[in-house]
């Protein structure tokens, strides 16, 4: 095995220790981080983290983790894991009531911290949904001896109407194929039914059990101590903490900013809320001074040696008809001191063909994917005979940062480096023979770069690509081509509109800024007629597209493309690409889905899409039944 790539991906920071894992909740399989202080665990208090739903739990995904480091380096033992049905844990069937499996999962977690760690209490750090999740587990638990609840949802019958607006504004801002009249409205999406929220699914029992909650009506242990910190736009659990001190409990509220760029931004511009972070660990010293002292003597003293322990592995069934068939999912770090990450979804023993699939981060996503769709995916391709990894690249999801570089870099300069580190963790440890590389968004620029350096890659995935060429000067605040390609359509459209001629007068438009990206608009057109030309008189020019695909598939790569009706990235491969995407025909593949946005959150689309991609991968290979 390749020493750079190692089974049990323990990393040791200066401040701690970070070990992935697997543990057992029930008849199903979790994913979690455990994140403790250097030397042997400390006998006393830890922190099991309660993740938020959704895609708050994806925007947030980068500050949970610091916030589980923050509280591990000042002494307490930190669990942040994974409920069931989301991120790398087992899945969870469609009709369940998750509500009641995920407070069985925040107690089993509970335990499995104690089991590891020796501590004898625990807090639970919720946020949002997971601190509703969090108060109720503590009422069964008399572990619990503390709770400190981020942005709680206090009324669930309210954050169900919160989750149906969320999921209208969605499909209102799709532009879709069909009439507007086929759009649902509030009043269409009766309460019995399932939702999708930004592409994650939650079942109508959990909505009908959910929708039954309420905080002022749980009664917690009068010694449990209790920090609240609301969000100072929009706080609402002022009253419910003031019930809490009326009944006896120790319970501290204070309001503080950095919700909404915490959890409400995507995971590229999403922004770590420090003051929160420090009014956690405060509340935490002070209330377990111990702990406190005990990390400064021992801060003191020699390091001690740090106890390992396996990680294990998440086995899935590979067919109902087959049950002594299973796939395992593991994680693994590799690349340059391990400090890339990712999950491989292996296929069931004796699989001897020897071919692989490396899924790259979609924007700042970590590896599950928009949508969860890359777990999806792997878990499908895996039963038919495929090495899946989901990988992170460096500053991204659980990767480690480089230095001197960012958190959340979506265009890494580094990135191909880490491509290659993935590309050989495959090859050396399963023998890999055939390798695609794909991804969504920036995720398939990236494979197109690999691709287009010579990567020893088969075939590159993709999907809704938004830029062909990055310059690593820019940001992504930057107004980008995918303006100017999505501009003419958008201004004929004002130009009719009564409303913006009054804007236009008014003086509240910026017509220098519609004149630049209109005459760049001509540049462009401009340009994709120069370069044709120039590529039939075999003239080579910097940043073509069409020689790079050209090139890409006289190497044998085939490239697949997939866009949602409607995404810029359709006029941009035709500005940029020109005549040599026609000329390409098999071997450049081009798939466009009606009725999708940018990152396939809709079901049926997102179905859509898997299938695409999984003909495609499976064209020139039979699959078994």
């Amino acid at each position: 095995m390749n020493a750079n790539v190692i089974d049990a991906p323990i990393h040791v920071r200066r401040e701690g220790i970070d070990e992935p894992l697997y543990f057992a909740s029930g008849d199903h399989q979790l994913f979690g981080w455990l994140h403790g202080p250097l030397g042997d665990a400390l006998p006393g208090t830890g922190i099991v983290l309660c993740k938020p739903f959704g895609y708050e739990a994806v925007c947030s995904h980068r500050s949970l983790r610091t916030f589980a480091e923050a509280t591990a380096a000042r002494g307490f033992p930190t669990l942040r894991f994974d409920y069931v049905g989301t991120g790398d844990s087992a899945d969870i069937g469609p009709g369940s009531d998750e509500l009641e499996a995920w407070i069985g999962d925040i107690l089993a977690a509970v335990g499995e911290l104690r089991r590891r760690t020796g501590v004898e209490r625990v807090c639970l750090l919720g946020f949002r949904l997971g601190a509703l999740l969090a108060t109720l587990a503590a009422v069964r638990s008399d572990t619990v001896d503390s709770l400190i609840l981020i942005a709680p949802v206090i009324a669930g019958k309210r954050y169900v109407r919160e989750m149906r607006t969320t999921r209208l504004a969605s499909l209102l801002g799709v532009e879709l194929a069909r009439s507007p009249a086929d759009v649902p409205s509030a009043s269409q999406t009766p309460a019995e039914t399932s939702l999708e929220v930004s592409g994650f699914p939650i079942s109508a029992n959990t909505l009908a059990s959910l929708s039954l909650l309420n905080l002022e009506g749980v009664a917690l242990r009068a010694t449990v101590g209790a920090l609240v910190v609301d969000r100072s736009d929009l706080p609402a659990a002022r009253g419910w903490t003031q019930e809490l001190v009326a009944r006896g409990i120790d319970a501290d509220y204070c309001a503080l900013p950095g919700f909404v760029e915490m959890m409400m931004k995507a995971p590229q511009f999403a922004v770590t809320p420090e003051p929160t972070i420090a009014k956690v660990v405060d509340w935490l010293s002070a209330r377990y001074g111990e702990l406190a002292s005990q990390v400064a003597d021992r801060e003191r003293s020699p390091r001690r040696a740090v106890s390992l322990v396996g990680t294990g592995g998440l086995s899935i069934p590979a067919d109902a008809r087959a049950s002594n068939a299973t796939l395992t999912e593991r994680p693994v770090a590799f690349g340059p001191d391990q400090r890339l990450f990712g999950i491989v979804t292996e296929p069931p023993a004796g699989e001897k063909r020897r071919r692989a699939v490396i899924l790259l981060n979609a924007g700042a996503d970590y590896h599950i994917g928009a949508s969860r769709m890359y777990v999806s995916l792997a878990r499908r391709w895996a039963r038919h005979g495929y090495v899946v990894l989901r990988m992170d690249l460096a500053g991204l999801g659980d990767s480690y940062t480089r230095p001197s570089r960012p958190d959340n870099e979506v265009f890494p300069p580094c990135a191909l480096d880490d491509i290659h580190a993935a590309i050989g963790l495959l090859r050396t440890r399963y023998a890999v023979e055939e390798v695609t590389l794909g991804g969504l968004c920036s995720g398939a620029y990236h494979a197109l770069r690999a691709a287009a350096t010579g990567a020893p890659v088969n075939r590159i995935f993709m999907v809704n690509p938004q830029t062909f060429f990055w310059d690593q000067d820019a940001t992504l605040e930057d107004v980008q081509l995918i303006e100017v390609v999505r501009s003419p359509a958008t201004y004929r459209e004002r130009a009719l509109s009564l409303a913006h001629w009054r804007k236009l007068l008014a003086g509240r438009v910026d017509v220098k800024r519609i004149a630049r990206v209109v005459a760049h608009r001509g540049v462009l057109t401009l340009e994709s007629l120069l370069r044709d030309l120039a590529r039939g008189l075999h003239i080579r020019l910097p940043h073509d597209l069409g020689w790079e695909l050209e090139k890409i598939a006289a190497h044998g790569v085939r490239t697949v493309m997939v866009f949602a009706r409607g995404e810029p990235g359709i006029e941009l491969l035709r500005i940029k690409g020109g005549s040599a995407v026609k000329r390409l025909a098999d071997r450049c593949r081009i798939h466009v889905i009606d009725s999708a946005d940018h990152t396939f959150s809709q079901r049926a689309p997102r179905a859509a899409l898997e299938e695409i991609l999984s003909k495609e991968l499976f064209a020139h290979h039979p699959v078994e039944n």
